[in-house]
């Protein structure tokens, strides 16, 4: 159907077959796989940025399908207006749609004189996304743009702490071993967490979310000794100390 809409206004259009092997979060592997190959179709055309239609309703449902999981900061500030493509650091991923409600860009479809993409799997209720549309849409006690305003606002609170984070960075020094830091006195929680979350990216790890992190710092505070990722931090004096674990050998 697009790629008909794009011939005849003489738009250049890619189509991409992709195949899923069957097994579980199919809608999350999809996701994956549709930026996967965007992705690398953009660096191959030599392009900056992937632009997506999400928009506010895509927000609201998002921001709910968080607070069901208990999401910090970082996961309530929702989709961003301008982020990464996942798996691709150097190509920027925009959304210029989310202050707009699906309702209002069908009308735009509609005004066009074409017809608006019927995806079934959009009223399939074994995904979770669909139980939590169909939520929203069944009663007025939600208002959509009002998650969306409050999107922005958390994701503004979100950069002050990356902000905030920019500054602790500089106390952390690194050594032939790995990296030291001498966390100040009172510093919150979620603070020293992204510091520790940056010391592991450091290493070229994924660092891990969650309760793992959060048990990580409390044994740092403690005085302790924990490993995490790969990575042994030190706390049993000032500064903390972290180097990685060494290789297993299992020929032996």
């Amino acid at each position: 159907m697009v790629a008909a809409h794009c011939a005849a206004r003489g738009i250049p259009h890619h189509t991409f077959a992709l195949a899923l092997a069957r097994g579980s979060a199919v809608q999350e592997r999809a996701r994956a796989a549709r930026y996967a190959v965007l992705g690398q179709w953009c660096h191959e055309q030599g392009l900056v940025a992937l632009i997506t239609a999400h928009h506010a309703d895509d927000q609201a449902e998002t921001m709910i399908m968080r607070l069901n999981r208990g999401a910090g900061l970082r996961g309530l500030a929702g989709m961003r207006s301008r982020a990464k493509v996942p798996g691709c650091a150097d190509l920027s991923l925009l959304r210029p749609l989310l202050d707009w409600r699906r309702a209002d860009l069908l009308a735009v479809v509609e005004a066009a004189g074409l017809t608006a993409a019927d995806d079934p799997s959009n009223r399939d209720s074994t995904f979770e996304r669909v139980r939590i549309r169909a939520a929203l849409s069944s009663s007025d006690a939600f208002i959509t743009n009002g998650f969306a305003d409050s999107a922005r606002h958390l994701a503004q609170a979100d950069g002050a702490l990356e902000w905030a984070v920019d500054n602790i960075w500089q106390d952390v020094q690194q050594t032939a071993e790995g990296f030291t830091w001498n966390p100040p006195p009172g510093l919150p929680q979620v603070i020293a967490m992204r510091v520790l979350e940056r010391i592991l990216a450091a290493f070229g790890r994924c660092f891990p979310r969650g309760p793992s992190l959060v048990r990580w710092l409390a044994t740092l505070q403690e005085g302790g000794v924990a490993t995490l990722g790969g990575i042994k931090g030190d706390g049993r004096r000032t500064p903390w100390r972290f180097t990685r674990t060494p290789e297993r050998n299992d020929k032996g």
